[in-house]
């Protein structure tokens, strides 16, 4: 029997278990991804998963927020016009069951969902036919960096990801939501004029012309946009604004590059990492890094996570180590996680932060380095083949 692959948006974890439940009964079934959130930008980790798992199907509890969730499976229709969604809730009324088949979902299952009903919806998701590969989206994508600890070059590694993919014609967006750190845009010597503030107060009639209008822009290509420099000056920038802001960017952008810095329990950085295509938690070899990996892997797995987003890098990495330091050996051992990659050390880094310009931007200074970090952002975008937007 073909395996039966299925996402679920709910924010009830009994919604969730139910379904879990009843796939157990099935042979070969399994679930995918869990969204603990049935938001308007849905579509946007939907996407991101068809990627892995094209023959999926998506179930969604309409039951907390009705409207909300049928905008949700409209946009994840609209996504991927194939896609097999089903929808549940305790009632099943006509205006919504209606509102539901135009929205595109295929089944409507009343809860409590009985196990019969939902092994024939499950055998009509199998009998569908299978969507295209989501790869084929014009949906920019998300990469957000989160470091286990300072100094452990979490910027760094974000502010040359961003440069690499400019250079590569790509429509860059890189954003620093650190804001304590508040680093990338003194790597890149900028001095922003307008911040994520701005942005919050715009988003309701936010557009290109706006966004590029009052975000820095480097020289490679990439635009920047972060906190306001000053700490008293923080103001409110929440989650479900990210969210909004996310959508927008991923419909204009090829690529935003996030700067979580430490904050992986941060409502907003969290917000990021979910609409990501890869989250890179960086560590060093020193041990107090490993042990906050691994507190960290723990936690983004709690929050639904799996491990094929999840990806160890592992900066400044040698083969020689000290007693202070651990092996690749130890490091993937402990954290139960391959890692990803090894950046290893150069003086060029600190060189180019004193400068104010990405290493990559000197491709001589820093060549052992350079080529080494671009190969890591091959593997992390599936390498040159991307295919910048075009108007």
């Amino acid at each position: 029997m073909p395996n039966t692959t299925l996402m679920v948006a709910s924010s009830d974890e009994h919604f969730r278990e139910m379904v879990r439940d009843n796939l157990l009964n099935i042979p070969n079934a399994k679930v995918i991804a869990e969204y603990q959130e049935v938001a308007p930008n849905l579509y946007i980790r939907v996407l991101q998963d068809l990627e892995r798992n094209p023959g999926a199907g998506l179930i969604v509890d309409l039951s907390g927020d009705p409207e909300g969730a049928i905008k949700a499976v409209e946009k994840a229709k609209q996504a991927a016009p194939d896609l097999f969604v089903i929808v549940s809730n305790f009632h099943a009324d006509g205006e919504t069951v209606i509102a539901c088949m135009r929205a595109g979902a295929n089944e409507f299952l009343l809860q409590p969902i009985k196990r019969t009903e939902f092994r024939d919806a499950m055998g009509r998701l199998e009998r569908a036919p299978k969507h295209a590969i989501a790869g084929e989206s014009k949906l920019g994508k998300l990469y957000t960096f989160i470091g286990t600890k300072g100094g452990v070059g979490t910027t760094t590694l974000a502010v040359n990801f961003a440069s690499v993919l400019a250079q590569r014609k790509l429509s860059t967006v890189l954003i620093d939501l650190d804001w304590v750190g508040n680093d990338c845009a003194m790597q890149v010597g900028a001095a922003p004029q307008y911040t994520l503030m701005e942005v919050a107060e715009n988003l309701d009639r936010m557009d290109q012309a706006l966004f590029e209008g009052f975000v820095a822009r480097d020289p490679l290509g990439f635009f920047l946009v972060g906190p306001p420099d000053a700490l008293e000056h923080h103001g409110h920038f929440s989650d479900h604004m990210f969210r909004e802001f996310a959508t927008f960017l991923v419909d204009k952008y090829d690529a935003i590059v996030v700067d979580g810095g430490r904050a992986v329990s941060n409502e907003v950085v969290m917000a990021a990492a979910q609409v990501s295509a890869a989250v890179f938690v960086v560590i060093d070899q020193e041990f107090p890094s490993i042990r906050n990996a691994q507190r960290y892997i723990t936690y983004l797995m709690r929050m639904g996570f799996n491990q094929d987003q999840i990806k160890v890098v592992v900066n400044r990495y040698t083969k020689k180590v000290t007693a202070t330091m651990a092996t690749l050996e130890q490091i993937q051992s402990t954290l139960n996680q391959p890692v990803f990659y090894g950046i290893p050390p150069s003086p060029a880094v600190i060189a180019a932060i004193n400068k104010a310009r990405p290493f990559v931007a000197n491709r001589e200074q820093a060549a052992d380095l350079d080529r080494v970090f671009r190969g890591f952002v091959d593997k992390a975008t599936g390498g040159k083949k991307n295919v910048a937007k075009t108007a």
